[in-house]
């Protein structure tokens, strides 16, 4: 499961302006950002939170509360690979950790469509399908979204902007958390 949900989102993060600024090669970008996703998202495969369509169109990396990505396996990455974007990494994850909620919430890492598959709501059925899981565990859900067209899905699944991350000339974050609902 795990290489056909890294393909997808290889597919689906190839224009995506926060994975090609790190990433600007396309052979990095082919090569690097599958093991970036996977890295930070494989915890979620023990918890049944990586989850995808039957044909693998679309694909969503949750961590659940409590459930961490190894710091360890992320940085033995060395990401990104150009050592004076160090301190530019070092901002970016400060600000990230700013808006990440400190009560226990489930973690949208990555979610992503095939190009050739996008358009037809399956983008907005994998979020319906975790966030009834999310809901019936009365939970917070939190995001960072990597441009406005996917923060207006969000928004209509419930999340709420809670700020921008914006460091030196990498193309802004917003972050998004929604709040818990009632199953």
């Amino acid at each position: 499961m795990a290489s056909r949900v890294q393909a997808t989102l290889a597919l689906a993060f190839c224009c995506d302006p926060v994975n090609r600024y790190w990433w600007p090669e396309a052979s990095d970008d082919l090569h690097r950002w599958p093991r970036f996703t996977h890295a930070f998202g494989e915890r979620g495969y023990g918890c049944d939170s990586v989850i995808a369509t039957s044909g693998f169109e679309g694909v969503a990396m949750w961590l659940p509360p409590g459930v961490e990505s190894d710091p360890a396996q992320v940085e033995a990455l060395g990401m990104p690979d150009n050592p004076d974007r160090d301190a530019l990494v070092t901002e970016i994850r400060a600000e990230i950790a700013r808006f990440h909620p400190v009560e226990p919430h489930w973690y949208l890492w990555v979610t992503g469509v095939d190009p050739a598959h996008r358009g037809r709501g399956i983008g907005a059925a994998l979020l319906s399908h975790m966030l009834a899981r999310v809901d019936g565990d009365e939970a917070i859900a939190y995001l960072e979204a990597t441009s406005e067209r996917n923060a207006r899905l969000y928004e209509r699944h419930g999340f709420e902007v809670c700020g921008r991350i914006c460091v030196g000339d990498i193309p802004p974050l917003i972050p998004m958390v929604r709040p818990a609902q009632r199953a």
